[in-house]
């Protein structure tokens, strides 16, 4: 190794470690002395003379983002952020308007202000409210129309018609069957007979019906965001009836408040204990056609009441011809932490319990319409499915 890369070597080491400079030792550039400090503030011992730290100053906050923002993509900067606000304390500054307004947003930071909502001074409401409306939009746009387009594939549309309205053509198909009539002098087809789908506007009797129940508990928090925005994009489409159920140890049934999902997530506290039993049962009381439900249960299956009745419950549900599906988690990461032996004793009934990530939820969501076998799903990407245990339960 020659002297420029053993050079290299020392400084990257020096930046990891936060080895403050000695006699005899080369200085940093200016530039690598910034981003040292920065580091050292979160990363260092912090207190002592010479280090620096995050304070209670959101002026001085504000300066530390503005720094890591210069060195780092926004999702290094999105995990160090986390990181500041477990070692330093700082959820505390997220009450501060002049903070939010320079943190980059990501669903774990509207988990924290839907969790500090209550403790907000006035003044930091309309900020973080704002916040929250960023992030939504962001997801909105990455996946509402996959979604849409998921779910309306999903949905039984084999009832077909020549005499579709202008809104249910199938334009694919229409084309393909009038190809005879193309008029090489207009540069275009006229149809002569036309293919569609019976009209979209079915009574709510002939309706698949979703059931997002959605455990809301601290550990959740993040899947409650996704599942909350998945839920505002399928109740805007016109081929399935959608419902958003959230529980910790009490339950909260947000299918009138789909329309607006900024002012949903906001109006959410979340954390406390967990009561799923009572969260299947409020969601099995409203079930009136089995055979066209999907409950889909999304929880870590740390069950804080009546474990056994909840297993009695899944499994009557089951038997009913609901279409029963235990997500463990719906996060970027996919890797959930969870409760086993209950995970085990659901798989055992034959509800399929495995994990999914938010862009793979609207293809899942679409196979659970089409009643597919959702464990052969999960192997198909990858997703490893919770082994089935018919063992007794031990809690």
């Amino acid at each position: 190794m020659n002297m420029e890369e053993t050079a290299e070597r020392s400084r990257r080491w020096r930046l990891a470690l936060g080895i403050e400079e000695a006699p005899g030792m080369p200085a940093l550039p200016a530039r690598e002395q910034r981003l040292s400090r920065a580091l050292d503030a979160l990363y260092g011992t912090g207190g002592e003379k010479g280090r620096g730290g995050l304070g209670n100053s959101a002026p001085g906050i504000a300066k530390w983002l503005g720094d890591i923002r210069d060195y780092f993509p926004a999702s290094v900067v999105q995990v160090i952020q986390r990181d500041a606000f477990e070692r330093k304390g700082l959820r505390q500054m997220l009450l501060e308007p002049e903070f939010l307004a320079t943190v980059e947003a990501d669903v774990h930071l509207v988990a924290d202000l839907m969790a500090l909502r209550g403790a907000m001074p006035d003044k930091t409401r309309e900020t973080a409210r704002a916040v929250i409306a960023k992030v939504v939009a962001a997801l909105m746009d990455r996946l509402a129309q996959r979604t849409a387009d998921a779910i309306r594939g999903g949905v039984d549309r084999t009832r077909r018609t020549a005499r579709p309205r202008f809104a249910n053509i199938d334009w694919s198909r229409t084309i393909m069957a009038n190809l005879r009539h193309y008029q090489p002098a207009c540069r275009s087809i006229v149809p002569e007979r036309l293919v569609g789908f019976m009209s979209s506007n079915r009574r709510s009797v002939d309706l698949d019906e979703v059931i997002l129940c959605v455990d809301q508990s601290g550990s959740m928090a993040t899947s409650v965001v996704y599942a909350s925005i998945f839920a505002a994009v399928m109740a805007s489409l016109p081929g399935v009836a959608t419902r958003l159920v959230c529980f910790d140890t009490t339950v909260i049934d947000l299918t009138e408040e789909l329309a607006d999902p900024v002012d949903m997530l906001f109006g959410l506290q979340l954390g406390g204990g967990t009561d799923i039993n009572q969260a299947v049962a409020y969601c099995a009381e409203r079930i009136e056609q089995p055979g066209k439900t999907h409950l889909v249960l999304i929880t870590d299956l740390y069950e804080g009441g009546d474990a056994q009745g909840l297993l009695t419950r899944l499994a009557w549900l089951h038997g009913l011809g609901v279409n029963v599906i235990a997500l463990l988690a719906l996060t970027d990461t996919g890797n959930p932490a969870y409760h086993p032996a209950m995970a085990g004793q659901v798989a055992g009934m034959g509800i399929p319990v495995f994990a999914c990530t938010p862009d793979l939820f609207p293809d899942m969501m679409a196979a659970a319409l089409r009643r597919e076998d959702m464990g052969a799903w999960a192997a198909g990407h990858d997703i490893k499915a919770v082994v089935p245990d018919t063992g007794a339960l031990t809690t």
